[in-house]
């Protein structure tokens, strides 16, 4: 059984919800890197219900939601309350090298990833060069 009160816990309660973290839970952990040909992005959401998630992309700005609600019930006796609970929101600006419109998401054991090929035209190629009449040279894209 979990012991009921924890005077250093009381002190931390009072102070969440005097600063409100309490109603403001705590911002998705994230990690992001590029593979390839492709860019991810990877948030941790335990806990999160998979049709709770939205994810959003607006002019390169990438916005993810999700809920995490406490389960209850008439019965339920909360003994301790220390995960975050509510709304969260993060958002993330993507550069125009990204293809916004192939974006892919899955979630599994409790992260939330997003797969974002790089668009053709950030991708390195190679330029022909020709030469013109008289030495000098004209380069064409």
């Amino acid at each position: 059984m979990l012991m009921r009160t924890d005077p250093f816990r009381e002190i931390d309660r009072l102070t969440e919800q005097f600063f409100g973290t309490t109603a403001r839970p705590a911002v998705m952990h994230l990690d992001a890197y590029r593979d390839g040909d492709f860019f991810y992005a990877a948030f941790d959401l335990p806990g999160v219900d998979p049709d709770s998630i939205d994810c959003t992309v607006e002019r390169n700005v990438l916005t993810v939601r999700a809920e995490r609600r406490r389960a209850g019930g008439d019965n339920v006796e909360l003994v301790a309350a220390e995960r975050p609970m509510g709304t969260f929101t993060r958002q993330l600006f993507l550069g125009d090298t990204l293809d916004t419109d192939r974006l892919e998401a899955g979630y599994e054991n409790g992260v939330l990833t997003l797969r974002i090929p790089i668009s053709e035209r950030a991708k390195p190629r190679r330029i022909a060069v020709t030469a013109a009449g008289n030495g000098r040279r004209e380069i064409r894209a």
